[in-house]
């Protein structure tokens, strides 16, 4: 007969597994619009803001990455990965919007 002395309870495993996905998930979502806004308002050559977005990117996705896993509880997780990335989009949405012709 198997004991159940020191076994991780279920709900904890869900909200690790749920901070992994708001990591992998979230944080990819967060870099690439980290990037998108890095590339439209960095005042330089199209081509050097956008090098130097997608290196950026890097950073917002280990931000990301510590968030999630430094925060107290999994909704707390998602909560802040999602509200950065509806402000990244909506500078992102703002900053393609003034500069079209």
């Amino acid at each position: 007969m198997k004991s159940n002395v020191g076994a991780t309870p279920v709900s904890y495993r869900l909200a690790v597994a749920s901070r992994v996905l708001a990591a992998v998930f979230g944080g990819y979502l967060l870099a690439a619009l980290g990037s998108v806004c890095l590339t439209l308002l960095l005042p330089m050559p199209r081509i050097d803001a956008t090098v130097s977005g997608m290196t950026a990117s890097f950073v917002f996705y280990l931000l990301a990455v510590l968030w999630c896993f430094a925060c107290r509880s999994a909704w707390r997780a998602w909560a802040g990965v999602a509200g950065a990335c509806l402000v990244l989009a909506l500078i992102a949405g703002l900053a393609y919007w003034m500069a079209r012709p």
